[in-house]
């Protein structure tokens, strides 16, 4: 049953991924819950099986600057709560209804005693640092949102132009220039 998640991550026996099936814990969560909150210490990886998330911490009472969005098929976590075993700065909240796979930390350490395979459940850590990458590269606004349009186009379908403005650490109307320049140059 999910199968295709785990051998993402690396190469599985039959057994492991049984192992893993029975391991993991499926759950709904419906739209605008919050999955972590600001001060709890990360437990858990998430594995989106349907629906979107996104990661924020409050930079005022109203305002939500937004660190992550997910959609469908993709890895969520607090990585810095999560490594550092810290309380956490961040919020994790539902955008829309959602099923999700959670893998605790507990079950994860199971999972390498029962198999050092399971080790390689480490990419999953891998792909937090890349989005760290992506934002530590002083790229242009232009650059910024040609980088999601070109590798995570799904995004722009399913969130707000003011989230993925907050996303993209730009303010809505420097994104609305942007997308307006992109779209002049896509016509000529």
């Amino acid at each position: 049953m999910y199968s295709e998640i785990l051998r993402a991550t690396g190469t599985y026996s039959d057994d492991e991924i049984r192992l893993f099936e029975e391991a993991v814990r499926s759950r709904h969560v419906a739209r605008n819950e919050l999955i972590h909150h600001k001060g709890q210490v990360a437990k858990s990886m998430y594995y989106l099986l349907t629906g979107s998330i996104y990661q924020y911490e409050h930079v005022f009472e109203l305002d939500r600057n937004i660190i992550d969005l997910r959609i469908q098929n993709e890895w969520f976590f607090d990585y810095q709560s999560l490594i550092s075993q810290r309380p956490s700065e961040t919020y994790i909240q539902t955008f829309t209804d959602s099923r999700i796979l959670e893998l605790s930390l507990e079950t994860v350490h199971y999972l390498t005693g029962r198999s050092i395979a399971f080790l390689q459940l480490n990419r999953v850590l891998e792909g937090a640092l890349e989005r760290m990458k992506f934002f530590d590269q002083s790229m242009t606004p232009a650059e910024k949102y040609t980088f999601i349009l070109n590798n995570r186009p799904q995004l722009i379908q399913t969130f707000p132009l003011k989230m993925i403005a907050s996303y993209l650490k730009l303010t809505p109307e420097t994104l609305s220039r942007v997308r307006r320049s992109i779209s002049k140059v896509d016509i000529s």
